[in-house]
C-alpha cells in the first residue's frame, strides 16, 4: 500500500513510499483509514522540529472502520466507526501513567511519529482501549477533526483556564486557534477576540470574520490590540489569554493585553528550542499560566460531541482535501498560511 513516510532525521525527508499492508496481533484491531487530517505536529516533523522515529508512517488525525480484531479483542467488531487517542505504548508503571496521565508518559510511542500512523489506507492500532466509537450521525471528514479538537476541551475546558463570562483573547488563527474561540464561546465566554498579522489576511482572518461566535477579528499589524482591548473592557484587560499561534511575538502581545490575575493558556508549540518570554511582564500582572501538551480521555466523547453539534464548521475549515498524491501541495499551502487544514481522504 503507499503511505507518506518521514524516511530520515532531518529536515524534509518525507515520501510516498510502498509499505507492507500492517498485520495484527491478538490483542490488536486494524483500521480502514477513512480521512486523516494534516496537523501542525506532522509539519514540525517534516521540518525536523519534533521528535520521531524513522522510518515512520506520518498521521494521527483519523476516523475510520474497524478492519480485523485480533482474538482476544473485546468490545469492538469489523465495522465500527472509530477515532483513537494516540497515547499508545505508554509504560502504565510511571508516576504519570499511575495518576491517570499516560498521555504524558515519557516512554509512550504513538502513531505518526512514534509508530506507523494514519497516513496510508491502514493502520495497526495497537491499544483498543484507546479507541472511542463516532455515531453515524458524524461523516468521517468533521470525525477526523476529534483529535485537535479534544486537546482544545482538555486546555481550555478540562485544565479550567475557562469562566463563564471571561472575556477571552486567541491569538493564532490557525485550525486549533478557531476551535479554541468557538469552544471558548460554546464555554460562555462573553467576549471572544482573535487576533494575526497580515499574512493572515487572505484564508485565516477572513474566515474568522465570517463567524459570528468570534466578536473580534484583528490584525495586530495594521491595528493597536492593546487599545481595542482597553476599550472593550473598561481598562481591565482581557481574563484569559489562548496563545494557540506558536509565534514568540504573540506572548509579548498577550502579556499587554491580560488582566492582573489573568490566565494565559499555552497551546501552540514554537517548533523552536528557546524563545523569548517576557517573564517579569507575566509575573507583574500575578498570571497563572497553563502549559498543556495532548488530551485527557473525558476530552474526546466531549469533542465528539461538540462535533456532532456542527460547532466546528469542519467544511470551511479544512482548506485542502484529497488524495496522499497531493501532499507535497497541502503541505506548502499550510505552511505558507495559503491553507488553514490539510485532510487526506481514503
Amino acid at each position: 500500500m503507499r503511505a507518506l513516510v518521514k524516511t530520515r532525521k532531518g529536515k524534509g525527508f518525507v515520501e510516498l513510499r510502498d509499505v507492507p499492508e500492517p498485520s495484527i496481533g491478538e490483542d490488536e484491531v486494524l483500521i480502514d483509514v477513512k480521512a486523516c487530517g494534516i496537523c501542525g505536529t506532522d509539519l514540525h516533523i517534516f521540518q525536523d522540529e519534533f521528535p520521531s522515529y524513522p522510518p515512520v508512517v506520518l498521521g494521527h488525525e483519523f476516523s475510520g472502520t474497524i478492519a480485523a480484531v485480533g482474538r482476544n479483542v473485546r468490545g469492538w467488531t469489523v465495522g465500527d466507526r472509530v477515532v483513537g487517542e494516540p497515547h499508545t505504548m505508554a509504560c502504565g508503571t510511571c508516576f504519570l501513567c499511575r495518576t491517570g496521565n499516560r498521555q504524558n508518559c515519557p516512554q509512550k510511542r504513538s502513531p505518526g511519529w512514534g509508530i506507523d500512523g494514519a497516513f496510508a489506507p491502514r493502520m495497526r492500532w495497537p491499544e483498543p482501549g484507546l479507541l472511542h466509537r463516532i455515531p453515524a450521525t458524524l461523516d468521517f471528514q468533521s470525525a477526523a477533526l476529534t483529535e485537535p479538537l479534544a486537546n482544545v476541551v482538555t486546555d481550555i475546558i478540562l485544565n479550567g483556564a475557562i469562566t463563564a463570562g471571561d472575556v477571552v483573547a486567541v491569538a493564532g488563527p490557525g485550525p486549533i486557534g478557531i476551535m479554541a474561540a468557538l469552544v471558548a464561546k460554546h464555554a460562555g465566554a462573553s467576549r471572544v477576540i482573535i487576533f494575526g498579522v497580515n499574512e493572515d489576511e487572505e484564508t485565516r482572518l477572513s474566515l474568522c470574520r465570517s463567524l459570528p461566535a468570534i466578536d473580534h477579528v484583528v490584525n495586530v499589524q495594521k491595528e493597536d490590540l492593546g487599545t481595542l482591548v482597553q476599550g472593550w473592557t473598561s481598562g481591565r484587560g482581557v481574563d484569559l489569554f489562548i496563545e494557540a499561534s506558536g509565534a514568540p511575538a504573540a506572548l509579548k502581545t498577550g502579556a499587554n493585553i491580560i488582566r492582573k490575575l489573568g490566565t494565559a493558556a499555552a497551546i501552540g508549540l514554537t517548533g523552536k528550542p528557546a524563545v523569548e518570554f517576557p517573564y517579569d511582564a507575566f509575573m507583574m500582572k500575578a498570571v497563572r499560566f497553563l502549559f498543556n501538551l495532548s488530551t485527557k480521555y473525558e476530552a474526546w466523547d466531549r469533542a465528539i460531541h461538540i462535533l456532532t453539534t456542527g460547532l466546528i464548521p469542519h467544511e470551511r475549515l479544512v482548506t485542502h482535501r484529497g488524495p496522499l498524491e497531493q501532499w507535497q501541495e497541502f503541505f506548502e499551502a499550510l505552511l505558507t498560511r495559503k491553507g488553514l487544514k490539510g485532510m487526506f481522504l481514503f
